[in-house]
């Protein structure tokens, strides 16, 4: 399946020590335990939590290095240690308390627990100020009540990051839980059938009468997880679209070693201009990716406002991975579409990356936003 790209890999030799697992993956829908063992020996559970804490404590150059390498092969091996690196442990980090950082934080740097960002619900996406899941205030506890909806890791997390609506409507009613997977009341759906992206485990998590103490509040202050979740959203954005330039050059990589081998009309197919051309415009619209992630990367470790470059990197990687992955099925023909083709996944799961961490649209409002501001 996967045996095209060694000698062809150029930055991605660390990637390659995933790669052979993938097929497993996609046929058992899980990430074998002896690679989730060696994630957590390698720290990669903690890469963006500080030293203090455990963790590596990488900038964000540094973390979307990782990205290109953790894209270049399966997501469900990045999705696995998304949230203990994103808003699960991020947003404890801008706005946790002292004890909630002691507690969670080691915890989460060591893969001891799995954490889960729990957002989405039937009738709530890209409009995230409008949670309905609601947290009741009932003496020295919460009870939540709400179901949310495609929540990653649901299925194995530890501690679930959740938003539920402890005020009036809007932004402002919104606040972020720490919420352990064990609490009484939760209950989680069937594992959800996906388009691609195996091994990344989804469903719903069903809240009924779930009772959290008053500190299960980031920060133990009401109305902040909408700000909360926002003050990250510049790193996330950052990390899939290195995630999305290294499934890139995975392509890339892939179309290049079928078109050295392939023979038509008595020569190689790399040999054909059309073909050329479609590996070019692959190989240039990756090459400006990876520019563009670099450089918002390094802005944003020296405190620069990225807001607009940050949404540019998240619209411009994930829309041209698409395209990337729709020129390698066409170069490898029919043999493309064959599920034992790297690029008959790839080209399923990338379509997931213009979805979450918002969408294309959400991103183009943003830049748009952002330039006519003043």
């Amino acid at each position: 399946m996967t045996g095209t790209v060694e000698g062809d890999v150029g930055w991605h030799n660390g990637a390659m020590h995933f790669v052979p697992a993938e097929q497993r993956v996609e046929e058992s829908n899980a990430i074998p335990e002896e690679i989730i063992a060696e994630m957590r020996a390698m720290g990669l559970f903690g890469m963006s939590i500080p030293e203090e804490y455990g963790g590596l404590g990488l900038t964000m150059e540094e973390e979307v290095l990782v990205g290109f390498e953790l894209g270049y092969t399966s997501p469900a091996f990045r999705s696995v240690i998304g949230t203990n690196n994103g808003i699960g442990s991020q947003g404890i980090i801008i706005d946790g308390t002292e004890a909630q950082k002691d507690y969670w934080l080691p915890r989460m740097a060591s893969g001891e627990v799995i954490g889960s960002f729990a957002l989405t619900e039937p009738d709530v996406g890209s409009d995230a100020a409008s949670v309905r899941t609601t947290a009741r205030r009932d003496g020295d506890s919460y009870v939540l009540n709400g179901t949310k909806r495609y929540i990653t890791n649901a299925p194995v997390a530890d501690v679930f990051t959740l938003m539920a609506r402890t005020g009036g409507p809007g932004a402002s009613g919104v606040t972020a839980f720490l919420v352990p997977a064990s609490t009484p009341g939760i209950t989680l759906g069937p594992v959800d059938r996906k388009m691609g992206q195996r091994g990344t485990r989804t469903c719903d998590v069903i809240l009924e009468d779930v009772r959290v103490p008053l500190d299960a509040v980031i920060g133990v202050v009401e109305g902040q997880g909408f700000k909360t979740a926002m003050k990250v959203l510049n790193r996330g954005r950052l990390h899939i679209s290195s995630v999305a330039v290294g499934a890139a050059e995975r392509l890339c990589d892939e179309s290049v070693a079928f078109a050295r081998d392939r023979q038509q009309f008595g020569k190689r197919i790399a040999d054909h201009q059309l073909i050329q051309a479609m590996l070019a415009d692959s190989g240039a619209e990756t090459w400006a990716g990876r520019c563009m992630v670099l450089e918002t990367a390094r802005r944003f470790d020296e405190k620069a406002r990225i807001v607009k470059e940050a949404a540019a990197c998240k619209m411009f990687c994930t829309e041209m991975v698409g395209r990337v992955a729709d020129r390698a099925v066409q170069i490898h023909g029919g043999a493309g579409y064959m599920q034992d083709s790297a690029v008959e996944h790839f080209y399923r799961d990338v379509r997931l990356f213009r979805l979450y961490e918002g969408t294309t649209q959400i991103q183009q409002i943003i830049i748009a936003r952002e330039m006519t501001a003043g």
